[in-house]
């Protein structure tokens, strides 16, 4: 081997380990994608969609543990976030935000009061008419309950069918991953082919 093909491999080597190292830099504190698993979020994200996270948007993350080096930001209510989930934190779950640290949330007949106020939620999807009392499960009737500092109250899209704030209380803020920026796929897991009419940006 000449020293012409040995500089070309050299080069070779260093420009896949270089595009590596920003594959992983991008991946851990800038974007990833994520697949959604559950029917969580239906209507508005769908099992089998596929979209990116801006990791950036409230900080800086930790890049090997929950929590910030630097956090510079906020969720806005109603934002679609990834985040760890609080009993188990090698799982993630995205849910969306509906209560800040001091908002008082209260479900009343599976309709949402912040502050005392009704929530317009045009994303929200029932697939179940029956409604429980707080007696028999938090899903339809639930609270008052303040947000404690530090914490947020999420809920899924598709309320009759999502385990959530109700069920296992607030998300520590330090568990944000980032806020759901855009599907960039969608498949249609009954007819197998894409779903396009799906991809655009995530409603918040």
């Amino acid at each position: 081997m000449n020293e012409q093909t040995k500089e070309k491999i050299l080069d070779w080597i260093k420009s896949i380990a270089i595009a590596l190292v920003l594959a992983l830099v991008v991946r851990t504190f800038i974007v990833q994608a994520y697949k959604i698993p559950s029917g969580s979020m239906i209507p508005t994200l769908l099992v089998g969609d596929y979209l990116l996270v801006n990791k950036l948007s409230y900080g800086i993350r930790e890049p090997f543990k929950n929590g910030f080096f630097y956090r510079w930001g906020m969720p806005h209510r109603q934002e679609v976030v990834v985040f760890s989930y609080p009993v188990n934190p090698k799982v993630d779950f995205i849910k969306r935000v509906i209560g800040l640290p001091g908002d008082t949330v209260e479900i009343i007949n599976k309709k949402v009061y912040v502050n005392g106020k009704p929530l317009k939620e045009p994303y929200v999807q029932h697939t179940d008419p029956t409604i429980y009392p707080r007696e028999v499960s938090p899903r339809d009737n639930f609270g008052p309950i303040k947000v404690p500092p530090g914490k947020l109250f999420v809920l899924g899209d598709n309320r009759d069918e999502s385990y959530d704030s109700r069920f296992w209380g607030f998300v520590p803020i330090s568990n944000l991953k980032g806020r759901a920026l855009i599907i960039y796929f969608s498949w249609d897991s009954v007819h197998h082919r894409p779903r396009l009419k799906r991809i655009g940006k995530i409603i918040h």
